[in-house]
């Protein structure tokens, strides 16, 4: 869906497509890069409930994929897909589900270890239907949080800071050093 930016709030944004304003509730990164009246093209999914019709976007179909996954799986709604999402990268979840890292997922705020386990063992399986397994180990990630907890910052500064600079294949001390870079005048 693409249209121009009327409204940015702390959990959805109003797109005006056509004359038209959607309501649409995302991911903290998304709202970040937003800029009133901007156009702005959002991958979209629309929930259906009884009394509701609520759609849901994202800056990449990416992160649309990993939040249909998300849904699909039992005791997880929408709201609570989009706060799994808010803590971390796409590839940095998939990466949590792959290695069965239960502590990267109970940290997710209404997560708890049964809801975790649950989330990996259907994951699991279905990242790997699709070809999506990766291996790689989320030690340095949860590391380098676990520093960054330590030196004062909040879980939601650290993994915030961690995730902009996801992506890279680096040490847990130089993911510390470069999230320290990011938070900067923060503390």
């Amino acid at each position: 869906m693409q249209g121009t930016v009327v409204e940015i709030g702390p959990k959805s944004c109003i797109l005006d497509v056509s004359g038209v304003g959607y309501k649409i509730y995302t991911t903290d990164e998304a709202l970040r890069s937003m800029k009133m009246d901007s156009i702005c093209t959002l991958s979209t999914h629309l929930a259906v409930r009884e009394n509701a019709l609520d759609l849901y976007g994202f800056s990449d179909q990416d992160s649309l994929s990993l939040f249909e996954l998300l849904i699909n799986i039992s005791g997880i709604g929408p709201k609570t897909a989009v706060g799994i999402m808010n803590v971390s990268t796409p590839q940095t979840l998939r990466r949590a589900v792959s290695s069965g890292d239960l502590a990267y997922l109970t940290k997710v705020s209404g997560i708890g270890r049964k809801l975790a386990e649950k989330i990996i063992l259907e994951l699991r399986e279905k990242l790997s239907a699709y070809g999506e397994e990766e291996h790689q180990d989320l030690k340095g990630e949860t590391d380098a949080l676990e520093a960054l907890r330590s030196l004062g910052y909040s879980e939601r500064e650290a993994r915030e800071a961690l995730k902009k600079i996801a992506g890279e294949d680096i040490s847990a001390g130089d993911k510390v050093k470069k999230a320290l870079k990011v938070l900067g005048g923060t503390k």
